[in-house]
């Protein structure tokens, strides 16, 4: 048979449990916002440098000899 002394003490760790549980949630929750916003952002990213690369077919042929490095 359980004591009320000891039913007091695991109600007291379960709300200790939960409490824990808790803060652990709300720190995870942080966590996927601050991660939705760098993938926000990191599209946009691309999506911008995406615009900024002409098409192939735009592009004409490549010349090698403008793509060499100055000190050659």
């Amino acid at each position: 048979m359980t004591t009320p002394h000891t039913m007091q003490d695991r109600l007291t760790n379960l709300e200790i449990k939960a409490s824990f549980s808790e803060d652990l949630l709300d720190k995870l929750d942080q966590i996927i916002i601050r991660q939705q916003d760098q993938i926000d952002r990191l599209t946009q990213d691309l999506l911008w440098l995406r615009q900024q690369t002409p098409t192939e077919g735009a592009a004409g042929p490549r010349n090698l000899r403008d793509e060499l490095p100055p000190h050659y």
